[in-house]
């Protein structure tokens, strides 16, 4: 990938292994799959799509491992903290999976740029963390983007980002962290297995923004996955509709999970020039 940021340091100079257990390409049941919760919330109104009703689907797996969730994030499952969770709406059909496919990617010439604005910025890979920073930097971004977006209030203490995004100490879970000299001013929480790097959630400093943490990030991401081997990178979902989440298709190429299947079903991920002719909205069925 051309344009490259500063290289990613590991903490202690010795980064996760580089040979992580790979998995099949067809689900096999075992009993790290066992599901200790699984429940569909109540119906609510989109948070993307205000004239659309939103509904999620929950699971709590047991002892889940890189394995295990390298088959349910094939087929549209993301994790936050213990949970893993996927659309399963009513009606609405907006939300895609988006993957993007990490050696074929080329930065196109806006987010070079991005990636020579933050050429001072420092990266780090550990295990996931929480400090007195990681909560006031945390609470900064949700101040700052419940002012200018009208999100809603969402601060955080050390016991809630534990339960957060630490619970469970998963071994495939990574923590990016991007300086400025010493001052911490974001952070990415990601998923790393053998076959995809899974994006699960970015926050930053406000004072970077003008400068495009966000796509920076999306682009450290996609060049720590392509130094790896890791053919793809899961960017979450993708909303055709909403300014905040179609961003995301600015990632080539990339593919769209066709329909959100069952464990025992095989999903089919089209590439972008297929699926994106594609109304959005229509039926699984």
């Amino acid at each position: 990938m051309a344009a490259r940021g500063k290289a990613i340091r590991f903490q202690g100079n010795t980064p996760p292994s580089r040979q992580p257990v790979r998995c099949s390409s067809r689900f096999m049941p075992s009993p790290t799959t066992i599901d200790l919760i699984r429940f569909t919330a109540e119906p609510s109104t989109c948070p993307y799509l205000s004239s659309e009703t939103a509904q999620l689907e929950y699971r709590v797996p047991m002892n889940l491992d890189a394995v295990a969730f390298g088959q349910l994030l094939r087929r549209g499952w993301r994790r936050f903290g213990n949970y893993v969770f996927r659309p399963q709406c009513p009606i609405c059909r907006s939300c895609r999976s988006i993957r993007v496919l990490t050696e074929r990617f080329a930065p196109s010439k806006s987010q070079r740029r991005t990636l020579r604005r933050n050429s001072h910025i420092d990266v780090e890979v550990a295990r996931p963390d929480v400090t007195d920073d990681h909560v006031d930097l945390f609470n900064a971004y949700h101040r700052d983007m419940s002012k200018r977006r009208g999100w809603p209030e969402n601060s955080t203490s050390f016991q809630n980002y534990y339960e957060s995004f630490i619970g469970g100490r998963f071994d495939f879970a990574r923590e990016f962290r991007y300086w400025n000299e010493d001052r911490l001013v974001g952070i990415g929480i990601v998923d790393e297995l053998a076959n995809g790097l899974s994006s699960v959630y970015f926050y930053h400093d406000p004072a970077w923004r003008r400068l495009g943490p966000g796509t920076f990030s999306m682009l450290t991401e996609l060049q720590y996955a392509r130094d790896r081997g890791i053919p793809y990178a899961y960017l979450g979902y993708w909303i055709r509709d909403n300014d905040s989440m179609n961003y995301k298709a600015n990632f080539r190429p990339h593919e769209l999970l066709e329909a959100y299947v069952d464990d025992d079903t095989e999903p089919v991920w089209h590439p972008a020039s297929e699926s994106t002719a594609q109304d959005s909205r229509t039926s699984q069925d």
